[in-house]
Formats: structure tokens, sequence, C-alpha cells
């Protein structure tokens, strides 16, 4: 009996160390979907989910409830202006969405545009063809619009012929409508750089 009761002593010590190292692995290992932990134990995602548990107050009154909406929506908006500014394709519009799109804002970004200019010469167009202007300023008027709108008609054709080459050779079973991808890529030209949205991904001179 001695004998006995020695060898079941000695074999305690192992059975207590499995259970302990059973319940480290317990808590380690991913359980099935309805596991429910033993009463007692606290599972290593309790308090990230008591933690998403937790909300702010309700609100006192229905003018405090309304601010928080507003404040909420306003926020919401803010986000959604910013993820479009960075391109981000969540938040895009639909005119904006798709690889297509993206190549061809790459091709006006990495250039020059005559588009940019347009603007600022057709300002003084205006001044300059004003009848209190001599007629010698208002002939240089007139003539520097016929410069300005060629010149933006030939950077406009460069513009839609590149996206032609690139859209085909890189997206040659492309959906998309080609001459809406040419309207696309003149009008962004067609707008100044910092004002582009989304913001411009490369810089001016960049290979495409």
């Amino acid at each position: 009996m001695p004998l006995f009761r020695r060898k079941l002593d000695a074999a305690a010590p192992a059975d207590e160390v499995d259970e302990t190292e059973v319940d480290e692995v317990e808590e380690v290992r991913p359980q099935p979907r309805g596991y429910t932990p033993p009463k007692g134990r606290e599972t290593p995602k309790r308090a990230p989910a008591q933690a998403r548990r937790r909300t702010e107050p309700a609100p006192a009154n229905r003018r405090e409830a309304y601010r928080r909406d507003r404040e909420r929506r306003r926020a919401d908006r803010a986000e959604a202006m910013e993820g479009m500014r960075r391109g981000d394709p969540r938040f895009l519009s639909p005119r904006d969405r798709g690889d297509e799109r993206g190549l061809v804002r790459d091709i006006v970004d990495s250039r020059r545009t005559m588009g940019t200019w347009f603007f600022g010469g057709a300002l003084l167009v205006i001044l300059g063809s004003s009848q209190a202007m001599p007629v010698q300023v208002q002939i240089g008027a007139n003539l520097l619009w016929v410069v300005l709108a060629g010149a933006v008609i030939l950077d406009s054709v460069l513009i839609a012929l590149k996206i032609k080459k690139l859209i085909r050779q890189r997206y040659p079973k492309t959906d998309q409508r080609m001459g809406s991808l040419y309207l696309y890529g003149i009008m962004r030209g067609m707008t100044f750089r910092r004002m582009r949205i989304p913001k411009p991904r490369i810089n001016i001179g960049s290979a495409v």
C-alpha cells in the first residue's frame, strides 16, 4: 500500500500541470461559433468587446439629439470629401471610379495642359476687347483668343490620342466608352492642377 500511495502522490503534480497548460491553450486557441467560456474565466477579447459596447449617453432632449445628428453628418461629409481628394475608392463618385479613369487622370496629371492657361488668357481677352481700349489692344486680344482656342483644341486632341493608345494597351477588354474617357481627360486638363479632385498622384513629367 505505501508503494501505491507514493506512485499516486508522484502523479498528482503532473496532472495539475497538465490542467493548467490546457487552460492556457484554451484561452489562446480560437473557439467555434457559439462557444461560451466557463464562468469565472475572462477571455482575452472581453475588454475590447466591452469597450465597443460603451456608447455616449443618450441626448437629454430633442434639440441635443438634432445637434448630435448634425455634427455626425458634418463629420461624415468631411470624411467623404477628404477620401475623395485622396482618391480613396470607397468615396469616389461614379464618374471617377474604375482603373481606366485612374489611368486617364495620370495621363493628364503627368503633363502641363493648355487648359490651365485658358481661363487666365480669357480674362485678358475680355479686358482687352473692351470698347474703352485702343483698337490695337482690341485686335491683339482677338488674336490672343484665337491662339488660346487653337492651343486648347490641339492639346485636347493630343490628350485624347494618348488616352486611346494607353487604354487599348492596358485595358483591351474595357467596357468603358472611349468618348466618355476622352471628355473626362479633357475636362480634367481644363481644371487647375490644385483644384483637381481626386488630387494628382504623380508629378508633372512622370512616366505613366
